[in-house]
């Protein structure tokens, strides 16, 4: 049973990492036009437990996307310096929706993943009460 139970770790650690994935990336695509907002990011980092790989993952520390930040013209804005221009923000809203499609899916996969494996649990909890 132990194998099922890794299996199923490692399912529910990928589903809660693109849970948070999803969750920065929804932040992103909300602050889209906020004035000064820097894109957050997110790595994985594979889990090792007593010294093997497990296959299971996590998430690793945020970051801020340090690419430039769009100069918008605006001599109306409040935010506006003796130019005229003030710093946007650095999302790429295409980028964020392919990003957050493919979170999705990665989250889907993992999901269908842990099914899988309850499916056969439960088949062999079956075959064995016969």
């Amino acid at each position: 049973m132990t194998d099922f139970n890794d299996a199923m770790s490692v399912a529910t650690s990928g589903m809660r990492a693109q849970a948070s994935r999803l969750r920065h990336l929804s932040e992103n695509i909300a602050n889209t036009d906020t004035p000064g907002y820097r894109r957050k990011t997110v790595s994985f980092e594979e889990l090792v437990q007593n010294g093997q790989r497990s296959g299971a993952v996590s998430t690793g520390p945020m970051r801020l996307d340090q690419s430039e930040l769009k100069r918008i013209y605006d001599p109306a804005s409040p935010l506006a310096d003796e130019s005229g221009h003030y710093d946007g923000s650095n999302v790429n809203l295409l980028i964020e929706i392919a990003d957050a499609r493919e979170a999705q899916r990665s989250y889907e996969a993992n999901l269908k993943m842990f099914d899988q494996v309850r499916q056969m649990s439960s088949a062999l909890m079956d075959l064995l009460r016969r």
